[in-house]
């Protein structure tokens, strides 16, 4: 390379947490043979941490006592294989399209374990969710109705609803309804009969604070005691998801934080820190839900869990991502690596597109392993590089940090990002230049030659 390498502490790295599942897969060979038969980068799944990642959420429920439903939001990758496990586990789905809708129930997973939501649903999907008993979580009175009419239609059963609260501390947010929305709704409810059975109350959340989740949480089973006083079922809330991931160690991550300027990316890329996902989480996952179980709504007296317990109150979650917490990685190869003054950018073949930060003018941090056809490249050298992908377009870097690799990257090496099962893998992925979306392997067993097989789901 030109110029003078930069030294090793003159680069801010963001290690992800070490996984011997995912280090037993870099160190057997399988990636490069793998690549081989794709040509193109691919994606490899580890289900078993999906398993224990939904085992986790259902014990935090056990734990305290309270009788919960989780719900996979599919969203956060599409891949056949969760929706498997879901269905074996005779867990539910959260879906948002008549495409996820039907891809659910084709896997297994019975009509009366998925919840709808999305705003401003389509037709269809209404539709087809009545008929299959689904539980719809609306979002405007218009939808209230829409919903009624369907059921009126023709349904075999009655239509079950969740009314969609707006965050008071987020009035801006394009989800739920006012308090005054609310009233009308349930007004609505008791004219509509056996029409619809409103089972309770939901909200959409944004961010990852514990409190805010356990104060609106407890102001539905307020809402849920409203409508229990005019004749309505309203036995259960949902609280969404924001259960964050952990991705990275605090002093890692602080350090980044503190150390990263636009000098470390490609180009003097700027991004604010406030943009960057929390890629460490003190309370993350099912050690959140824990947390808002155990957090003591505004107003009350008793935890969360407490006054779901008195109250005879189901609790609904519907976590995406940290159900996925290290659950897949992304496999990408070096096709070509040209020297700057002082770093490399490499060229790998894929797309940013395969790294759905791009999509919120971030980054996907959690440094990308570098293997090399021996094993992963180890040692104490320093070889910065940021990674391009194959398009015509400037702005397509899957990383444009300055990545302090241990020896330097080479046409054929791979380069896999970690822990990227949750919205990273195929959020955003599009077939630009015509290129193929990257297949998904899902990995039987453990070692360093499992045995694997493409997701049943084909890319398209």
């Amino acid at each position: 390379m030109n110029g003078t390498p930069p030294t090793a502490a003159a680069l801010p790295t963001l290690p992800a947490y070490p996984d011997p599942a995912t280090d037993e897969v870099l160190d057997g060979g399988l990636l490069h043979e793998l690549a081989h038969a794709f040509g193109g980068p691919f994606h490899f799944l580890l289900p078993h941490r999906f398993d224990a990642n939904l085992a986790a959420f259902r014990a935090a429920l056990d734990d305290a006592g309270v009788d919960g439903r989780v719900y996979y939001a599919k969203k956060a990758n599409k891949a056949a294989a969760w929706i498997e496990r879901v269905a074996a586990a005779g867990a539910g789905v959260d879906v948002a399209s008549p495409g996820e809708l039907r891809e659910a129930l084709g896997h297994g997973v019975r009509g009366e374990h998925l919840v709808v939501t999305g705003p401003a649903k389509h037709e269809e999907l209404l539709r087809v969710a009545v008929l299959q008993g689904a539980l719809i979580a609306v979002d405007t009175l218009d939808e209230l109705d829409r919903v009624a009419a369907l059921a009126r239609a023709g349904a075999a059963r009655p239509a079950r609803l969740l009314l969609r609260r707006l965050p008071p501390a987020q009035p801006h947010s394009r989800f739920g309804m006012t308090a005054a929305e609310l009233d009308e709704a349930l007004t609505r409810c008791v004219r509509a009969g056996d029409a619809v059975r409103t089972e309770g109350f939901g909200f959409h959340l944004s961010g990852y604070a514990i409190q805010p989740r356990a104060d609106l949480a407890g102001h539905l089973v307020d809402l849920c005691l409203t409508a229990r006083a005019r004749g309505l079922r309203a036995d259960r809330i949902s609280i969404g998801g924001g259960f964050a991931v952990d991705y990275a160690a605090a002093g890692d991550w602080h350090a980044f934080l503190a150390a990263q300027r636009p000098r470390h990316y490609h180009a003097g890329k700027a991004f604010p820190a406030a943009g960057f996902y929390p890629y460490h989480s003190p309370v993350a996952g099912a050690g959140a839900l824990r947390a808002v179980l155990a957090a003591v709504p505004e107003g009350g007296r008793d935890t969360l869990a407490g006054r779901l317990r008195a109250t005879g109150t189901l609790l609904l979650v519907e976590p995406g991502r940290a159900l996925l917490d290290r659950a897949g990685s992304s496999v990408f190869r070096v096709q070509g690596v040209k020297d700057r003054d002082g770093y490399a950018i490499l060229t790998v073949d894929g797309t940013s597109l395969s790294l759905s930060e791009q999509w919120f003018n971030s980054e996907y941090l959690p440094d990308p392993v570098l293997v090399t056809p021996a094993g992963r490249a180890l040692g104490p050298g320093v070889h910065p590089a940021c990674v391009g992908g194959a398009t015509c377009l400037e702005p397509d870097l899957l990383t444009w940090r300055k990545i302090p690799f241990p020896a330097r990257p080479s046409t054929g090496d791979l380069l896999v990002y970690p822990n990227t099962a949750g919205y990273q893998m195929d959020s955003n992925e599009s077939p630009f230049h015509d290129l193929p979306l990257p297949p998904k392997v899902v990995l039987d067993g453990a070692g360093p030659r499992p045995h694997w097989h493409l997701d049943r789901r084909p890319p398209h």
